[in-house]
């Protein structure tokens, strides 16, 4: 089974896109199972209230921060590889952390977990833009977005079960026995291939640079959304960030076997995708954020509860992925892009008019399907047009901004919506739907400059 990934199509392709697209949704699940079952690990573990907020943002910290690392190992030594440590290493720290017994263990299993998921998540990515070429590549590309974003949804429902039947510890321990399976299959299916553009070494300055300012960027944002925008900490920590990136950027451009090209960045397409990216992932968590603490607070609602309130975000995230994938050869990525946001605005704005239970459900739901259809255009924008021997740094270019995405979208919703969650008052909740309509319909105006107008072609043209 030894085919070239990019020569003759991949008999397995369609096979090694499910395997993959599993592994995909255990890396999304982990962000949002946990949020159900954080309650009952505060209890359980003694956790004061800054280990709970680290026991979610040290997975995402990890896996944003180290992504462009991942990205640019799938380029240099082959995305299979990539993908097959990732594997293991996601797999091992999710039985760790499922027997943590102290903060301490508990908090390393998911920076652990987060290391995995950066090295496996571009390198997936970067096989399913290698294995599949022109329309079979958008609606792959549709699969993977709806896997990746109904997997969010599907997160908080098997939270809840999960947590109210054999206890949180199963929010990991569900990822051993996928994950195993997953990399027999693998190790079997993947093809052979060798790196498109092998160099020396690894520019491992260059990874220390970005990782610790996406660090301190993510960590500014979390503290911004306890402690408020306009402290001077916060402050602080947003212009550290912007030198480490500077200084990632100086460094790129003197190494001699830099991480990535700067100019990649530069392109249209990939700025469009990282922005449309960034915003889809961004409105995603602002709608489980709100919709779980309005349910839990608000409503006194239980974990399994909740979870089966979210049942319909999930479907109708992936209908909006599948739908955009099968239509964007035929429409082109503008008008779809721009749909997407305006149906988004449209759900969010029904619960900010109204914060009954049902208003709220349904607008969740409708907002689902537009995120949906936006990490579609994003993926497409975004890689449709890169070389192949870029396409794992592109891939973890895409990736990093989503969980960038993720963190600005929790820390931005959560100190809009403060006020609810510390009292009684339904006025946070119906704030924090108002600030997501309204990114979402900006993002909307935006996007019909930024998205190019000519549809996704079907080569990797460099």
């Amino acid at each position: 089974m030894a085919h070239e990934i990019h020569g003759t199509p991949h008999p397995l392709r369609w096979r090694i896109l499910g395997f993959l697209g599993v592994a995909q949704l255990m890396l999304i699940l982990d962000v949002t199972v946990v949020a159900i079952a954080l309650p009952h690990m505060e209890t359980d573990l003694g956790l004061g209230r800054e280990a709970v907020t680290w026991t979610v943002s040290a997975y995402t910290l990890t896996f944003g921060g180290l992504m462009l690392l991942g990205g640019r190992l799938a380029d240099l030594i082959g995305a299979k590889r990539v993908v097959l440590a990732g594997l293991l290493v996601f797999t091992a720290a999710s039985l760790v952390t499922g027997f943590a017994g102290a903060a301490g263990v508990l908090l390393g299993g998911r920076v652990a977990q987060g290391l995995g998921a950066a090295l496996l998540s571009p390198a997936a990515l970067s096989l399913v833009v290698g294995l599949f070429d022109g329309d079979e590549r958008n609606k792959a590309l549709g699969v993977w977005s709806a896997l990746g974003g109904g997997g969010a949804a599907l997160g908080v429902l098997l939270g809840g079960l999960l947590t109210a039947g054999p206890g949180w510890p199963w929010v990991f321990f569900v990822n051993v026995p996928i994950g195993l399976v997953i990399i027999a299959a693998l190790a079997r299916m993947l093809p052979v291939q060798s790196a498109a553009a092998p160099r020396p070494r690894l520019d491992l300055l260059g990874a220390v640079l970005v990782t610790a300012a996406s660090g301190t960027l993510i960590y500014a944002l979390i503290r911004a959304g306890e402690d408020g925008w306009l402290t001077a900490a916060t402050g602080w920590l947003v212009l550290a960030a912007a030198i480490g990136y500077l200084a990632f950027v100086a460094r790129q451009r003197t190494a001699k076997s830099p991480m990535m090209d700067i100019a990649l960045l530069a392109r249209r397409p990939v700025t469009t995708g990282t922005f449309l990216i960034l915003i889809a992932t961004a409105l995603m968590i602002a709608v489980f954020f709100l919709g779980t603490f309005y349910f839990q607070h608000a409503r006194e609602l239980g974990a399994l509860q909740t979870g089966l309130l979210f049942l319909p975000v999930a479907v109708a995230t992936m209908i909006g992925a599948d739908l955009t994938g099968r239509a964007i050869a035929r429409l082109g990525a503008r008008p779809l892009g721009v749909a997407g946001l305006l149906v988004a605005a449209a759900g969010l704005a029904l619960p900010a008019l109204s914060t009954q239970p049902a208003t709220v459900a349904i607008g969740t739901a409708v907002a689902g399907a537009g995120t949906g259809a936006i990490f579609v255009v994003a993926s497409a924008t975004a890689l449709g047009q890169v070389a192949p021997h870029e396409s794992g740094i592109a891939s973890g270019i895409v990736s990093t901004f989503h969980e960038f995405g993720a963190s600005i979208g929790a820390a931005v919703i959560s100190s809009v919506a403060a006020a609810s969650l510390v009292g009684d008052t339904l006025s946070g909740f119906t704030n924090g739907f108002v600030v997501a309509a309204s990114a979402a319909a900006v993002a909307a105006l935006v996007s019909t400059a930024l998205i190019p107008s000519r549809r996704p072609e079907g080569n990797l043209a460099g």
